[in-house]
């Protein structure tokens, strides 16, 4: 696959298509399978809160790994994402109702860099909070 997006129709502002995430408990179950990350934080509501937690919450790397997707969907393909970095701000907290907790992602072209790549901005938020602080990614165009 190769980046369906061409470099030089890009401009320095330009918006990706916004994307929003469910995440359930059930979600959180099959991805601490896919990973191997057990950590009861994740699936266990009595323990999340022993250890002062809101309630049980989502992985790290699960929201980043949801965030990246408004990049490579809109890139077309995924092996375009050159390089890809985040802070973690906050938790999404995760209730255990059929509804649910939502990843609000937004992002948008920061920077036209050398050799056909481009920096995006990502913006995440759950629950009206910023959840990914310092989130870019720099994608090779066509």
């Amino acid at each position: 696959m190769t980046a369906k997006i061409a470099y030089d129709e890009i401009e320095v502002g330009t918006v990706l298509p916004a994307q929003t995430f469910p995440v359930t408990r059930a979600t959180l179950v099959r991805y601490a399978g896919a990973s191997g990350d057990f950590n009861p934080i994740h699936w266990n509501e009595r323990f999340a809160k022993e250890v002062g937690l809101p309630d049980v919450i989502a992985h790290g790397m699960f929201t980043m790994a949801e965030a990246i997707r408004v990049v490579t969907d809109w890139v077309g393909d995924p092996g375009a994402v050159v390089e890809y970095g985040v802070r973690f701000t906050k938790p999404v907290v995760v209730p255990n109702d059929d509804q649910g907790a939502l990843i609000e992602v937004s992002g948008k072209v920061g920077a036209k860099l050398d050799d056909n790549t481009v920096r995006v901005d990502l913006t995440a938020m759950s629950a009206g909070q910023k959840v990914l602080g310092m989130s870019r990614a720099v994608v090779r165009l066509a």
